[in-house]
């Protein structure tokens, strides 16, 4: 044996090594959330123009889901949901108020899966509490966290800094929203040293990655340089793909450290796809066939992709039309970590659904969602949108003093026939659960401000 071979050997006795390791611990548990990508900007629910053949794989190798949804239309309420398994009705944030934090009192998935003895990590984008306040996210069950605290600091992928936890990682290159280091590799390699450094323990990694949110910017647009589209279109296409890449090196480096085989993985979206007026192009139909988008409460706006693979749990190239939402994932977490889920959360563990069984599907799903008047620091409840879906049928109330619409989207699934006139029992039924599913969301802390500098 030369030393070429030797030294090969021993790499793939220490990968044995890992493995046999791994598989004798709690599963590691990684969420790879995408920011406003669409439900149809992946190949694999669609796509026909932009490239994403790692995600495509990864939908081959495990289960893909054709009706989860997220917690909300926008990016706060919708984190705020994943983490605390409380939906928009009930959770502590409601809408995108700038620098309105997590409560104190919030107990998320982190710190249920911190206790249970996991590793924990966040990169990419919080948006639950902004520095000196009790919504960071190392207040919140994080061991570790990189990337932007404040929602609206992440709107440039050349920030003059990100936050590695509570301290600032200057980023030289960068001045003023332009410069050489991009933020989303940054975060990306910081996603990857995780897994690498915490191989040897069981670990919950929150990728929350800010690909592919506006603005529209990205180093090149190699791989679409020769298109007949306009820059932005091209940046957006480019800014999928290179998330898709990422997400593929991330595979890899599971893999590679021996945890793949003992490691689910879910990869989803933090909402809708951006409505093609606000962004200036529709080229990719980022949603679809679904009406809506970001900011309503229409398919468009809350039903996100979402696959999950769990090597020996799920069924390669299976699919489910299981409907379940984001508050969904935290007891799903504990369940998977063999850890109690505290009680009074909202959402229900799907594993069964990874298994490949059923769950009952007549299970209300609720949300909720107003904008914030930042001028006079008040919800705009008179704008307040509802939504409930149970089984097969969506119930859509736009405004308080509009009337709830109807759609079957068993057949409808762009909800473009009101069905409501020829359903009225349902509707009054509907009505009611989204009368018992609203509370009052909590006071205004302080000036909310969507000004991460002065927050």
């Amino acid at each position: 044996m030369n030393r070429r071979q030797f030294l090969s050997s021993g790499a793939t006795a220490a990968a044995a090594m890992a493995t046999n390791a791994a598989s004798r611990r709690p599963p590691n548990i990684v969420y790879v959330m995408l920011d406003d990508l669409g439900y149809a900007d992946f190949g694999c629910y669609g796509q026909k123009l932009i490239r994403t053949p790692n995600v495509d794989r990864f939908a081959r190798e495990g289960l893909r889901f054709t009706d989860c949804y997220a917690g909300s239309t926008v990016c706060a309420p919708s984190r705020c949901v994943l983490m605390t398994g409380m939906h928009s009705g009930h959770g502590s944030i409601r809408t995108n108020a700038g620098t309105m934090p997590l409560l104190a009192s919030d107990r998320t998935v982190a710190s249920a899966l911190k206790q249970a003895g996991y590793a924990t990590g966040a990169f990419g984008k919080w948006g639950l509490g902004d520095i000196r306040t009790d919504g960071v996210p190392w207040k919140h069950g994080f061991d570790e966290f990189y990337g932007y605290l404040h929602q609206v600091h992440a709107h440039s992928y050349y920030p003059d800094f990100l936050w590695d936890n509570d301290r600032r990682d200057l980023l030289k290159g960068n001045h003023e929203g332009q410069g050489s280091d991009y933020s989303a590799d940054r975060i990306a390699e910081r996603t990857f040293d995780f897994v690498r450094r915490r191989r040897n323990e069981p670990f919950f990694l929150y990728a929350c990655w800010t690909l592919p949110h506006g603005k529209y910017e990205i180093p090149d647009v190699t791989s679409y340089e020769k298109e007949p589209w306009a820059p932005v279109e091209k940046a957006y296409a480019a800014m999928v793909t290179k998330a898709d890449h990422q997400f593929g090196r991330l595979l890899d480096v599971l893999e590679e450290n021996g945890l793949a085989e003992n490691t689910v993985v879910f990869l989803t979206s933090d909402n809708g796809g951006v409505d093609a007026n606000s962004r200036k192009f529709d080229r990719f139909q980022s949603n679809g066939t679904l009406r809506g988008a970001k900011g309503n409460l229409y398919e468009g706006g809350i039903r996100v992709p979402m696959m999950a693979r769990w090597p020996g749990v799920t069924k390669s190239k299976s699919g489910s039309a299981a409907p379940w939402a984001f508050h969904d994932f935290y007891p799903t977490a504990c369940e998977i970590a063999g850890a109690p889920a505290p009680s009074g959360l909202d959402g229900r563990s799907v594993v069964p659904l990874l298994r490949g069984d059923t769950l009952d599907a007549e299970r209300p799903l609720y949300w909720e969602f107003f904008p914030f008047d930042f001028k006079n620091q008040r919800y705009r409840l008179e704008a307040l949108q509802q939504a409930v879906r149970v089984g097969k049928w969506k119930a859509v109330r736009p405004r308080p003093d509009k009337p709830v619409e109807l759609y079957d989207l068993s057949t409808d699934p762009g909800e473009s026939r009101n069905a409501a006139p020829d359903h009225p029992v349902l509707v009054t039924r509907l009505e009611g659960v989204m009368r018992a599913q609203h509370t009052e969301p909590r006071k205004p802390e302080g000036p909310l401000s969507l000004d991460f500098a002065k927050a």
